[in-house]
């Protein structure tokens, strides 16, 4: 989102790329809209379910609790971006925010999969850190990259190094998605292997606990690749073509924006909310 940003203030100077950076402006503040309006209750009412459950409930739901305060902070960056459009010249500190969505969301959905990699792969491991102070040291240790993360997007925004910034991402969501996809394959190889004497109900349900942390996985990475690879070849043609190409950016901010309601979505299935209103 923040090549969006940078690009928004210092458009091309033709006639042509001037047109397409007018129709961009509008796609950004509508998408941005809908972010607001929809993602401000949604993760709104995901932290109200997991603060008003159980003591068991906020450890196992601890991350996600953490990424829907993410996701809020980003609402609140929208809403940032969509009075930079009227009002370029704000201070920098209104940039603070933007590492947030390359840092902080990718961060906690990195999490959520090694948890239910451990929980798969390395059972025991997993119960000796499932108490909730270890979800905690976790998290504050991920805001505490955040804030630094902020720190120097900020200032990479503010001098307008486009080259830097891509780095910047790349830099950070590759190694995260590296681990992503190992999760992915080690729980995919857990899958297809049966634990020895077990009976017939227990590895069935063994191997249904082990399909849904791998499909749990398998949608979060998905996510990712979906999120930040368009914003990542957004930025790279950023780079590499001096015209403002109004697809790639476009098509980053879309999939930034739709695809970040595939995790609370996500949640809220596995809570049993959509069921409820089906049957309601």
């Amino acid at each position: 989102m923040n090549f969006l940003t940078v690009n928004s203030t210092t458009p091309e100077a033709s006639t042509n790329s001037t047109t397409h950076f007018s129709v961009f402006i509008s796609v950004q503040i509508c998408l941005f809209s809908i972010n607001i309006l929809f993602g401000l209750p949604t993760h709104s009412y995901i932290i109200w379910l997991i603060l008003t459950g159980t003591r068991s409930g906020i450890a196992s739901g601890y991350f996600n609790l953490n990424l829907s305060v993410c996701e809020i902070v980003n609402c609140i960056n929208c809403m940032i971006d969509i009075i930079r459009f009227w009002f370029p010249n704000l201070p920098m500190s209104t940039m603070f925010l933007y590492g947030l969505g390359i840092t902080g969301r990718p961060l906690f959905q990195c999490l959520i999969c090694v948890e239910r990699y451990l929980a798969v792969v390395h059972p025991v491991t997993f119960l000796n850190f499932k108490p909730l102070r270890y979800r905690v040291i976790c998290s504050t240790a991920v805001w505490i990259i955040w804030f630094g993360s902020c720190l120097c997007n900020m200032f990479i925004l503010a001098s307008k190094n486009l080259y830097a910034q891509t780095w910047f991402l790349l830099m950070q969501i590759l190694p995260i998605l590296s681990i992503q996809l190992f999760c992915l394959s080690a729980v995919l190889r857990a899958l297809k292997q049966s634990g020895p004497g077990e009976r017939g109900r227990e590895r069935e349900e063994e191997n249904r606990m082990k399909r849904r942390a791998f499909y749990l996985i398998l949608i979060t990475t998905v996510n990712m690749v979906i999120i930040y690879v368009p914003l990542i070849i957004s930025g790279l043609v950023l780079l590499l073509t001096p015209q403002f190409l109004l697809a790639p950016r476009a098509t980053s901010v879309i999939c930034y924006v739709l695809a970040g309601f595939v995790q609370p979505v996500l949640y809220l299935h596995r809570a049993g909310k959509f069921s409820c209103l089906c049957s309601s």
